[in-house]
């Protein structure tokens, strides 16, 4: 089982701290392809815990030690010094590599370790021009929700620390298991943001007219080599039109759309299903298992099989072609 250690520091802001109990502290094991979810130890200078945070069991800043993951809440203090203590296992941890993820201000506090030195990195966007100045060794990225660069994560402000917790579970779950947590939270899996964030988005908002019909009749037909001029036709605009919509209102536009459905449906016929690879590039509309493999690899990281080997329920229904 994935063990989170968040370390409740003295100046924890309450909004970020109970978005990660919430994710990593309540049982959602029905969720996972492997029955499982993650064992939350509430990380404080004393070791007691908070009574205030029913989530988890308890334990000193040196548990998160023992930890898979670590996450560090936002703070008030963006200019003081971090309880010393917290500061020194923070980087044990990176020098461990332990995947370590700050939510919102918490960056500040990552940052005071000296663990977002050279790496690119986030924080609430009011709070940006202050992370470059008191940190110029961090590469501070202001238009993106959260960025990821390996075993350091960190998310800009307030429910943008929900949407890396999110991606952590994909991450660790698989993308059925962060879509279907969305769901009961009543909240997107992935919002649009600024820049490439290195995750494919699985949902759309709801567009009740003949733009949210040819995204559903497209969904319906992604083993065709579909064209930007056929979701056009489909939706009655020019292909002008369809762009400065699909931007305005979907966030992204039309090609990279329809690509970043292909990798979805990709996602979930690995997890589904026991399919070939060669048979789910065929579904999804990539051509070959080259094709896909290097599109899949370019998204995620990973290769189709890894991904399988990672995130295949045990029910898994064979496929026919």
């Amino acid at each position: 089982m994935h063990t989170v250690g968040l370390a409740l520091h003295r100046d924890s802001m309450l909004f970020e701290t109970a978005i990660a109990a919430e994710v990593f502290g309540t049982d959602r094991s029905e969720l996972s392809p492997r029955g499982e979810w993650y064992d939350l130890i509430v990380c404080t200078p004393s070791g007691e815990g908070a009574d205030w945070l029913p989530q988890g069991r308890s334990g000193g800043f040196a548990a998160l030690l023992d930890a898979d993951s670590i996450v560090v809440p936002s703070t008030t203090v963006l200019d003081g010094e971090p309880e010393p203590e917290l500061l020194e296992v923070l980087r044990e941890a990176a020098e461990k590599r332990i995947r370590i993820a700050g939510l919102c201000t918490g960056s500040f506090v990552l940052a005071a370790a000296g663990l977002l030195d050279g790496r690119p990195a986030t924080t609430h966007w009011m709070h940006t021009a202050e992370l470059s100045r008191l940190h110029p060794a961090v590469d501070v990225r202001d238009n993106v929700l959260y960025v990821d660069d390996g075993a350091i994560l960190t998310s800009a402000g307030k429910t943008a620390a929900l949407d890396l917790c999110l991606h952590l579970v994909r991450l660790d779950h698989g993308a059925a298991a962060a879509n279907a947590l969305a769901r009961s939270l009543v909240v997107a899996s992935h919002r649009p943001g600024g820049q490439k964030q290195f995750v494919i988005s699985p949902a759309d908002p709801v567009i009740d007219d003949s733009l949210g019909a040819a995204l559903d009749w497209a969904r319906g037909h992604l083993d065709e080599p579909l064209t930007v001029d056929d979701l056009a036709r489909r939706a009655a605009v020019s292909s002008r039109q369809l762009a400065r919509r699909m931007l305005a209102e979907v966030g992204v536009a039309p090609l990279r759309w329809l690509h970043n459905q292909r990798i979805l449906r990709a996602q979930d016929l690995l997890e589904r299903t026991d399919a070939a690879v060669e048979i789910i590039a065929a579904r999804c509309g990539m051509g070959t298992a080259a094709t896909l493999r290097r599109h899949f690899r370019n998204e995620l990281g990973v290769s189709p099989t890894a991904y399988r080997n990672a995130f295949l329920r045990p029910e898994a229904p064979p496929i026919s072609r």
